[in-house]
């Protein structure tokens, strides 16, 4: 029994000096997860106000879950990209010949899921009023019109600058691809099965209001935001620091509209043009 005893008390010692140790190993991080925002402004590739084009039409989609590729913090709109404060960059692979985003090494994410968690002591003090985010990878719900009939159906769509891809999976069915994928490769999933396709060459809206001062390459899908209020870190911070990515979803599935209706009929010949996201700004939670 004075055995037991001594133990208990031993370990009673030692508990304090384990919450002391646990207490200094913390280490503060910034802690990034996404909004999807159907009333946030729908914005064009200059970050100005934008309407859909005649012969298009557009809905706004049920986001499912999406993926970014590169993150960086920006501290004036004189900075070019990759001379702010980088935080992350998926990997890459050239396993489909030229260099490309390795889909199955992505991180897919909903919302309000943390997307990405950096320590603040990596992270240089300064003001940073605006940020970058590559966004590669999107999985949302729309509406469909098929044979007299408006149904759901999921669309999985790759916006990247270029994507390697194994397989992946878009509601039920997985698609086996095992090949690079340019900016705008689509895959839609309903009852009626799966329909595949590529939007053209530059018609996925990227929006960037810096264009101007500080341009992103063609074809890329590096989306330029602001914060609501500039994000500041001393350097000399004790508690993390939970940043939301607020994207526009607003009209942000458009397509070429064959039947005038504005119903996205894809069996009678609509097809997906454009599946940017629509604008982008940031909050300190």
């Amino acid at each position: 029994m004075q055995k037991i005893l001594s133990v208990v008390i031993a370990f009673l010692l030692i508990l304090p000096a384990c919450s002391k140790e646990i207490q200094y190993n913390y280490e503060p991080h910034m802690v990034f997860t996404f909004k999807f925002d159907p009333d946030q402004e729908r914005l064009n590739n200059l970050g100005l106000p934008a309407n859909i084009p005649a012969g298009h039409a557009a809905q706004t989609p049920v986001f499912n879950s999406i993926s970014a590729h590169y993150v960086e913090l920006i501290p004036n709109a004189l900075t070019q990209i990759g001379q702010g404060q980088v935080l992350y960059k998926a990997p890459e692979t050239t396993t489909g010949g030229s260099n490309a985003i390795d889909f199955s090494k992505s991180k897919v994410v909903g919302q309000n899921e943390i997307f990405l968690s950096v320590p603040l002591k990596d992270i240089a003090p300064g003001s940073y009023p605006y940020i970058r985010i590559s966004l590669a990878y999107q999985n949302y719900d729309i509406l469909v019109s098929a044979m007299g009939l408006t149904i759901p159906g999921t669309l999985a769509s790759f916006i990247g600058f270029n994507t390697y891809i194994s397989s992946f999976q878009v509601k039920n069915s997985t698609v086996a691809v095992n090949a690079n994928k340019e900016q705008g490769f689509w895959s839609f999933e309903s009852v009626y099965g799966l329909l595949q396709g590529q939007a053209p060459a530059g018609a996925t809206t990227v929006p960037n209001p810096l264009a101007d001062t500080s341009p992103i390459p063609a074809g890329s899908c590096l989306v330029t935001g602001q914060f609501t209020e500039p994000l500041v870190i001393t350097g000399n911070e004790t508690q993390n620091i939970f940043v939301e990515v607020s994207l526009s979803v607003n009209n942000s599935f458009e397509w070429a509209e064959t039947g005038g209706n504005s119903m996205f009929e894809p069996l009678d010949g609509d097809v997906p043009v454009d599946m940017g996201i629509r604008g982008m700004k940031a909050r300190v939670k």
